[in-house]
């Protein structure tokens, strides 16, 4: 067999859940709306360092986002299992659309103020509530759990795709006189735009179980079900820490390029979009074999590398270096939530799924609080000192989750034993 015939078989396996038509939708829809949503990041904190110069606004403007979806995101969970998810969607990202018209209209006509970053985290955040639980289970949905890995991680490969570019592009749109912040976040609403038709293009499917309920009972329903599992249990609380803690450093990129290394919003963008270069590379790969043994493994792997990266962060002595370490970061950043993602839902039933990738998402309701404090730490003993403070919870938390995975694999094992559940 020659190499061109080994090589397609698994190019076709990598990219298996785009032959199906309704998510290959799905995906576009997804290109598009994290287009618009990264370069909004992006433009938020060029925005808020350019109005304050300090971490610590940085850190709020985060924070305001992560409060939203902290309180919101339990109910996007029932929503989505409750509702046509392509209802849900379709709402959620005509929020985003309207929050990145509203932006530009702000700094195109001058009126910009602080606060008004704040509120457009607020709708961030309570977009991404409601869009993520239902465009993961949408995508379950769709391919059947046979192929629900290969899915999930071509959802992140979408994302992060748009990452090695959407966030260098917002930064370079910002720089030129021509075009400004008020450019980017027009086109940033133009990509939302194009999301919201696609995702107007797919079916419209009733919920498996419409039956009215008290959403805080469901709620309720949700956090039983997960607590009842240890396994699962342990997934999701692994996740929120990793991430909350760990994925905090995209909010200091732009303190670390201009308060540290004196550089301009173009290499804000451009650091920002390395851990997307990092992530693409791994996520064909990671897409051919997401749905084989060994994830459990893979997620330790990931998780420590991930949480070490952002250590290294507080260490770097020049802005290549802080690009070379960004990128690691990107590859272990898609790995470790690919794979708690498809494990989350694997593991998960039908009638549960948008509550449990709800609690999932919650990681990052916690990034966006841990922010605040974070930024606050920042100004207190550094920012160096707080990226290392940073990865060493993310790297911490990962191990805790291995050696309680390898003591209940012994419990097991062990003659006269119960099961791990």
């Amino acid at each position: 067999m020659t190499p061109a015939e080994t090589t397609q078989p698994k190019l076709g396996t990598a990219l298996s859940s785009l032959r199906i038509p309704e998510y290959r939708m799905l995906w576009w829809a997804g290109v598009f709306s994290f287009m618009s949503v990264q370069g909004q990041f992006v433009l938020r904190g060029l925005l808020a360092w350019d109005l304050t110069e300090r971490e610590g606004a940085l850190g709020l403007v985060y924070l305001m986002f992560g409060l939203t979806m902290l309180a919101t995101i339990p109910f996007g969970g029932v929503v989505a299992d409750r509702f046509s998810k392509r209802s849900v969607l379709l709402w959620s990202q005509g929020l985003i659309v309207v929050a990145a018209f509203g932006m530009a209209f702000v700094v195109h006509t001058d009126v910009i103020r602080f606060w008004m970053l704040l509120i457009a985290s607020v709708c961030q955040g309570l977009a991404f509530a409601f869009y993520g639980p239902a465009r993961v289970a949408m995508a379950s949905e769709l391919v059947g759990r046979d192929q629900l890995g290969n899915a999930i991680t071509l959802s992140l490969l979408s994302m992060n795709a748009t990452r090695v570019f959407a966030p260098a592009l917002a930064g370079v749109l910002a720089g030129i006189a021509l075009v400004g912040i008020e450019g980017a976040y027009f086109l940033s609403g133009i990509m939302s735009v194009a999301s919201f038709i696609q995702i107007w293009r797919l079916p419209n499917r009733p919920a498996a179980d419409s039956a009215p309920r008290n959403p805080f009972t469901e709620i309720a329903d949700g956090v039983r079900y997960v607590n009842s599992d240890r396994r699962l249990r342990r997934l999701v609380v692994c996740s929120f820490f990793v991430i909350m803690f760990g994925f905090n450093y995209v909010a200091f990129i732009p303190a670390l390029v201009e308060g540290i290394f004196e550089l301009d919003d173009v290499w804000v963008g451009l650091v920002s979009s390395a851990s997307a270069i990092g992530a693409v590379a791994v996520s064909l790969p990671l897409a051919a074999h997401a749905d084989g043994p060994g994830a459990r493994r893979l997620i330790v792997i990931s998780g420590v590398g991930f949480g070490i990266g952002v250590m290294l962060m507080g260490l770097v002595p020049s802005i290549w270096t802080a690009f070379a370490v960004v990128l690691v970061i990107g590859g272990f950043t898609t790995t470790f939530q690919s794979l708690t993602n498809t494990l989350s839902l694997t593991e998960s039933s039908d009638r549960m799924q948008g509550r449990v990738q709800s609690l999932m998402q919650l990681s990052f309701a916690g990034f966006g609080i841990a922010a605040a404090p974070l930024g606050a730490l920042a100004e207190w003993i550094g920012l160096r000192q707080a990226f290392v403070v940073m990865g060493a919870v993310a790297a911490g938390t990962t191990v805790i989750y291995r050696l309680l995975e390898i003591r209940d694999r012994r419990r097991t094992l062990a003659p006269g034993t119960a099961s791990a559940h």
